[in-house]
């Protein structure tokens, strides 16, 4: 339950859903494709045809304000992309 954090509820990401089944999902940094493509299948009970992942690196951002420069960064995090079998679908919200 760790390796997968929360489902990306985006409109290019429900584009992506409605075209291609394919879901977004951000996840545990160091979780490989096998781990997230078995948690999947766990958690939700379908068919994983295939995973893509992506890492983004954190954003550093710097301000020049009247009480002096202000740096900052955004959070790292990984983000998978899950391509479901057809006529599968995976409902979040359900557990409303």
């Amino acid at each position: 339950m760790s390796i997968i954090k929360k489902p990306i509820l985006t409109e290019k990401m429900m584009n992506e859903t409605e075209k291609f089944n394919r879901y977004g999902f951000v996840v545990d940094k160091k979780a490989n494709k096998i781990e997230i493509k078995k948690a999947i299948e766990d958690l939700y009970g379908v068919d994983v045809l295939a995973v893509r992942t992506m890492n983004y690196p954190p954003v550093r951002k710097t301000r020049y304000t009247r009480s002096g420069i202000v740096t900052g960064k955004t959070n790292a995090y990984k983000k998978a992309i899950v391509e479901i079998a057809e006529g599968q679908s995976i409902d979040f919200y359900s557990n409303i």
